[in-house]
Order: structure tokens, then sequence, then C-alpha cells
């Protein structure tokens, strides 16, 4: 038995459809034929990786998530972690693939799933069931906070998801029943919070609502880790406990997916705003059109390097060099670091720039469930 989906009440149908309409209109607009659009994907996708893998205690620059993405080498990331890192962009990549195949969902899928995730680390046991107890504890404490399933019951209780994965419902409301259940399951010996977020953006994206980059919620995630910890343990009574109530949890979910939506939609209008003014800047300072993208990744704050640069733009280091000269002088990069760890920021004129932009565009949030964050923290 699975975690019920709770009756959505009018307030939730609300929300739920004000979701659709701001992923829609989000649809819509990517596309439109314009130049910026894959480096607004890649970048989202960079930080659903590292928003994931944060809450895990895998912390990386979202620079470092973007290198993964591109399949280029870490920056500053350990090896450790950058491993973890690029582990996920893999399961992301399948998960990209799966969203586009009207194949179900079945168990090998999730089993594949997760030996994407940590393959690079067979003591882990990849892609398959775990055979004893599992706890979940408190990093400050050490404490068992919650205590998964018997190992016995989880080869029938995945059979039972993938089922229920199969079923005609809104893929929202899904998806958050989908991360529950396999997040309570904990059916592997490791990464199963990572694997709950991974299955979730795949559930949403199969319903047809936007591409996989736009659906997914782990950035908010893990920017909101604490209050994600709150509703997961509202959620159970510290073991597996079906019966208990979804309500919360799945307000909690359309309450990210709202707020997620709706700041991917201001980072649209900055991005095209930002397009705009960085066009501007080259052609008056009569600069190869090339470098626009290379400037846009150092105003968003990312450290860019001369290999990315020569891989995208598709020129010889000659030319690369001579170009990036050209934006130290004129105060639009800076140099910072020696020999391979050398890399370049937003010069003068970018941070000028770029506090234009935050007043052109202002950052605008409105909290579909304004009183859910004190529910939170209110004891229970």
């Amino acid at each position: 038995m699975l975690h019920r989906t709770p009756e959505l009440d009018e307030t939730d149908r609300k929300v739920l459809a004000g979701i659709y309409s701001r992923r829609d209109a989000l649809a819509s607009a990517m596309r439109v034929p314009k130049r910026w659009p894959g480096l607004l994907r890649r970048n989202l996708m960079a930080r659903a990786i590292r928003g994931s893998n944060s809450i895990e205690g895998y912390v990386v620059e979202t620079d470092d998530a973007a290198a993964a993405v591109d399949y280029e080498s870490a920056l500053t990331a350990d090896e450790r972690t950058f491993a973890e890192i690029r582990g996920y962009r893999q399961a992301l990549g399948y998960v990209l693939t799966m969203a586009q195949n009207a194949a179900p969902i079945d168990e090998s899928s999730l089993r594949a799933l997760h030996f994407m995730m940590l393959g690079h680390d067979l003591t882990k046991s990849p892609g398959q069931y775990r055979t004893g107890p599992i706890y979940v504890r408190n990093d400050g404490s050490g404490e068992a906070v919650y205590e998964g399933p018997g190992s016995e019951m989880v080869p029938e209780l995945m059979t039972e998801l993938a089922g229920a994965l199969a079923a005609d419902a809104d893929p929202i409301v899904a998806g958050a029943m989908a991360h529950l259940n396999l997040v309570m399951i904990h059916p592997f010996r490791d990464g199963n919070g990572r694997m709950a977020r991974a299955l979730q953006t795949l559930v949403v994206s199969r319903g047809g609502i936007a591409e996989p980059t736009f659906c997914s919620i782990e950035e908010w995630l893990g920017a909101n880790t604490e209050d994600y910890y709150r509703v997961l343990a509202r959620a159970s009574t510290g073991c597996w406990s079906p019966d208990s109530d979804a309500r919360l949890w799945l307000r909690f979910n359309l309450r990210a997916h709202d707020i997620q939506a709706q700041t991917v939609a201001g980072r649209l209008r900055r991005a095209e705003r930002a397009w705009s003014r960085l066009d501007e800047v080259v052609a008056e300072c009569k600069l190869p059109e090339r470098v626009t993208d290379l400037l846009y990744d150092a105003l968003i704050g990312f450290r860019v390097r001369r290999q990315t640069y020569l891989a995208r733009a598709r020129i010889d280091q000659r030319t690369a060099t001579r170009d990036i000269k050209a934006l130290i002088e004129l105060e639009l990069l800076e140099s910072r670091g020696e020999t391979h760890r050398r890399h370049y920021l937003a010069g003068a004129r970018l941070v000028e720039l770029k506090g234009v932009l935050r007043e052109e565009v202002p950052r605008r949030i409105s909290d579909p469930f304004p009183e859910l964050r004190m529910e939170l923290v209110r004891p229970r």
C-alpha cells in the first residue's frame, strides 16, 4: 500500500490551474526562435543538478554544474563531489530521453536511472534494491529520524509504485506523489532523495506540460532544504506509514512549482533584456557577435574559461586569445587565476550593466500559499 493522493480543494485547484498557465506561457516563449534559449536551458539544468545534490551535501558552484552539463571538467569542485554531479547529470540526460518516450516507467527503468546516477561508485550498489534496514539520520545529532519499510517489502512496493505511474492522473500531482512514495520506500542503499526528485521531474515532463528543464523544482528544493525536510517529516510518523495525510506535502509541491515557474519566467524576461543590452555593447565596441555567449555567462555570475569559449564559438586558440584580450581591455572581463585554473569574471562594465538590468526587470514573486511556511514550523 502506497501513500494515497489527497483530494484537492478549491484553493489547490486554483493554484494548479495557475501553474499550468505559467508553464504554457513559458513553453510558448521558448518556441519563438531566438539565439539565447539554449543557454537558458543549460543554466536551468545546471541549477537543477546543483539544487538536488546540495540537499545531499554535494555542493558545487552553478558554473561547475554547468561544466557537467557541457561534459567539461570542474573548475573548483573536488573529484568526489564532481563524480556525484556528473552522475546526476547523466541521470537527467536519461530523464530527458525518457520524457520523449511513450514507453511506461517500469521497475527496470527506475533501476537503470539509479545505476546511471551512482554507477561511478559500485560500493553503493547502483541499480539494486537494498537488502537490509535503512535509516535517515539527522546530520547534526546523528539521531535516526526515519526508518524505511523492511527490505522484504521493497520489491512489492516498487512494483506497486511502477503501476501507479501508469495511471491516468494529473502529472504535477502524480509527480509529487511519486516523489513522496519513492523517498519513503527508500528502496536503495544510497541516492534515494535524488532518485525521488529525478523521478518527479520525469513524471511531470511526460505529462506534456513543458520540457524537463522547465518542469523541475529541484533548484527550488535545494534552496529550501529545511522546509523540504520539515514537510517530509510531517508526511511520516518516523517510519513507513502510508496512512499518513499527504495534503501538506502536496500543497508544498504546488507552491514549489508555482514559485519556480515564476522564477523561470523572470529569468526569461531578464535573459531577453540582457541579450538585447549585450548586443548593443558588442556593436558599440565593434566586437564579433560570437563573444556575446561568453559575456552572458559572465553577466549571470559564471566563471568563464577559454576552453569553453573555444568549443562553443568553434574558433582557434589564437582567435580566442585575441577576443578575450579585447574584452579585458574594454573592462568587460577580468582575469583570475593562473595556468589551468585561469578563468574570467564580469568586468566593471558588465557589473554596472547587471545593476541596470536589476532595475529594469525587478524580481517579483507572489506566494500561492503564504501561510504554508508558518504551518511547517508550527509544533504538531
